[in-house]
């Protein structure tokens, strides 16, 4: 049973003490400890592996009480959480990564999942729907509530069930990345959304990688290293490079290492004009996109969800989206009824932005996936494939990005968000393309992860090789790139060379408008 508002005043809404978990012996979690306090907003800062997701699981009951070590206390007294109903019933709302929607229902359905409105035995769909709209009108979330979840964006889905939790007007809210998938606009709406909240005495655990937000919204930070608790720190009183330390455990001397570049004169690929919809027949949602990419160049395209960076990486990749006008060339020839297969094989390779859907095969094992984009070169006559050399090859990528697991053997699925993404990225590489498409490369995964990330983009451009780079974050666009491309919705809203952009230029390019 939730408690009373007079219950939770005076004491830790939230407290934890000693909390260890085993998994086949081995600590995922060991003596961890921290509170949250009435009114906060508590930051759980820690690299992939450390133990986040873990923690988690147990203030959610998924993990149930019985299973694990310590105690959890809510409102002063310890609670024995063994379901998610419990948790929720506790006054808690967990919102995971793992996004629980339900695709062939509308936005209002879900947003009301379990809770509709109702006019005797019958729900009240008309109120439904009032509701839902200003609930997203709340949120700046430009949709119809009759909109299947199904037809959305990651992002959009993302907010309508941070929308759903925060509605449910629960006494603690649990956000595990809450940020990942959206725009720069949009995190400013969730942000502003859960300060108000504060205000009104909603607390909030706050899990992200993205330490900026962490110091713009967070009270306190607890950093985790290894399944341990380190220290917890007021925000006021620290900074993001202390953080950073204590999370992978050595200094940063910088967070952005963009090294020595020399971009030549040698265009790689290229778009003039460039028209596209997603289907023939249908209106565009890209028009008259134009670019030039240069041989050591990191190219970056940032916009708002909707702006069409992910369908131009497709279309240039050929794998979406019917060409209306306007051409694309690639190492000097057009981009023309060709299939992913041929970009790869002319030299051009694409990371894409949802690595467990459309990067990886989950269920299989790490050499797998490392060769399967480039099974084409261990291939002989009468298509044998010739193991030894796949198996030495897809060795030097697993040791040479330095992927944390006993071998290649080792099931994808069991990785770390971070892991994954290495192995998606090494991939990509091994196809051996002088073009590298990235979309959204360090989405989900832990700072120590990003800095990796970073080292390898800095590489590929150091050897010759063209990358672009589309990213949600603006600190990572402006850290990393050489050119600022901004998309508003769908056409080109600015460009900037390093040095001529600022983050407010930046915005007004991705909203149409020049600041």
């Amino acid at each position: 049973m939730a408690l009373a508002d007079e219950e939770w005043v005076g004491r830790p809404l939230l407290e934890v003490r000693g909390l260890t978990k085993r998994f086949s012996g081995v600590a995922a979690l060991s003596g961890v400890n921290f509170d949250l306090r009435p009114g906060e907003i508590h930051a759980i800062c820690g690299e992939n592996g450390a133990g986040k997701s873990t923690l988690i699981k147990l203030l959610s009951g998924i993990h149930p009480v019985g299973t694990y070590e310590g105690e959890i206390f809510i409102g002063g007294e310890v609670v024995g959480l063994r379901s998610v109903r419990d948790a929720e019933r506790a006054g808690m709302a967990v919102i995971t990564q793992e996004l629980a929607m339900v695709n062939e229902l509308s936005v209002a359905e879900n947003l009301f999942l379990g809770r509709a409105p109702r006019l005797g035995w019958r729900i009240d769909w008309l109120e439904m729907h009032r509701r839902a709209a200003v609930l997203l009108g709340e949120f700046g979330l430009e949709i119809s509530s009759e909109t299947l979840v199904g037809d959305l964006g990651i992002g959009q889905k993302q907010l309508v069930e941070i929308i759903r939790a925060i509605d449910k007007q629960t006494k603690i809210l649990v956000l595990d990345e809450p940020t990942a998938a959206l725009s720069d606009v949009e995190v400013g709406v969730l942000l502003g959304q859960l300060r108000e909240l504060r205000r009104q005495g909603t607390s909030a655990i706050y899990i992200s990688h993205k330490l900026d937000e962490v110091f713009s919204i967070a009270d306190r930070v607890t950093i985790l290293r290894d399944g341990r608790s380190m220290a917890t720190m007021e925000t006021a009183e620290t900074t993001i490079s202390e953080v950073i330390e204590r999370m992978v455990g050595r200094e940063i001397s910088t967070f952005f290492p963009r090294g020595e570049r020399v971009v030549s004169e040698e265009i790689l690929l290229s778009a003039e004009g460039l028209t596209v919809s997603a289907k023939k027949g249908w209106a565009p949602c890209l028009r008259g996109i134009t670019f030039e990419l240069r041989a050591g160049e990191v190219l970056g395209f940032g916009g708002l969800i909707g702006a069409g960076r992910t369908e131009l990486l497709l279309h240039l990749f050929r794998g979406w989206g019917y060409r209306l006008g306007g051409e694309a060339r690639l190492l000097g020839k057009p981009l023309v009824d060709s299939t992913p297969g041929d970009s790869i094989e002319r030299g051009m390779t694409l990371v894409s932005e949802d690595r467990k859907r459309d990067g990886l095969v989950l269920g299989e094992t790490i050499g797998f996936n490392l060769s399967l984009s480039s099974l084409r070169r261990f291939t002989g006559v009468g298509w044998r494939i010739d193991a030894v050399a796949e198996a030495v090859r897809s060795e030097e990528f697993f040791r040479g990005l330095r992927v944390k697991a006993s071998g290649l053997d080792v099931r994808v699925g069991g990785l770390s968000g971070g892991n994954q993404q290495k192995v998606v990225l090494g991939k990509a590489l091994m196809t051996e393309p002088r073009v590298v498409l990235l979309d959204e490369p360090t989405r989900g995964i832990d700072v120590g992860a990003k800095l990796e990330v970073y080292e390898l983009i800095n590489r590929l451009a150091g050897e010759g090789k063209a990358v672009i780079l589309v990213s949600s974050e603006l600190p990572e666009l402006m850290g990393m790139s050489d050119r600022i491309i901004q998309l508003a919705k769908g056409e080109m809203g600015g460009e900037f060379r390093r040095g001529e952009w600022t983050e407010e230029k930046l915005l007004g390019a991705a909203m149409g408008r020049q600041v």
